[in-house]
């Protein structure tokens, strides 16, 4: 294991002077294709994702940001959790996780959950590690949480906020010379629009026109 990740730590290309790791390479083109799926209710999207989160671990470790690596690790967790419920099935073989909109309660409770981690995981940040960026490393990782969260329960408002995590991870990355990371995070946001528009399309649909997207 320590001589995969220093693998992974050693240097794949150069651009605009700076090494781009195995990690940061591998890391992109595999989250490229989850995002891909997800849009598409392709059930792939966790595999592929919780690949992605072990890469992306071992990059945002070396670039100090330590709420974006921990959050890989909550990724793992809750990708484990979105694929065992985009496969169930009721007895008719029909998807048991069905396309819809977050409830006030549901809201309410993110919230709840959601305001106080960002603030503990700031202060920890700020008080106890070297993070450059405690407020904005702890920002994208509560959201995110709270999105992929959505996305196991195919809640069609996930995508708006990856699209704000997007907004706010591209000068995050950019500060810490994760360039490729902050294209990719650049061509996340346009394909969390792709993905918004499709959900709201199949949530809209009626249910006999509700394209099988989730099958792999």
């Amino acid at each position: 294991m320590t001589t995969l990740v220093h693998w992974l730590n050693t240097t794949a290309i150069h651009v605009l002077g700076v090494d781009v790791t195995w990690a940061e390479v591998l890391g992109d083109l595999t989250g490229l294709v989850s995002v891909w799926w997800a849009a598409r209710e392709h059930v792939g999207t966790w595999p592929v994702g919780n690949l992605n989160s072990a890469l992306f671990l071992v990059l945002f470790l070396d670039a100090k940001l330590y709420a974006n690596a921990f959050l890989q690790v909550v990724f793992i967790t809750l990708g484990c959790i979105g694929w065992w419920t985009w496969v169930r099935t009721d007895p008719e073989d029909r998807p048991i996780a069905v396309v819809r909109r977050t409830r006030p309660s549901e809201w309410g409770a993110l919230t709840a959950v959601g305001a106080p981690f960002l603030v503990a995981w700031t202060w920890w940040l700020g008080t106890r590690t070297d993070s450059p960026a405690p407020f904005w490393d702890a920002l994208t990782m509560t959201l995110a949480i709270v999105a992929t969260y959505g996305q196991a329960r195919k809640l069609v408002e996930s995508w708006w906020i990856w699209i704000v995590v997007d907004v706010v991870s591209v000068p995050l990355y950019l500060s810490r010379d994760l360039y490729p990371t902050a294209l990719l995070y650049v061509v996340f946001g346009c394909l969390c629009v792709g993905g918004l528009r499709e959900w709201t399309r199949t949530m809209d649909a009626p249910l006999e026109l509700v394209p099988e997207a989730a099958t792999p």
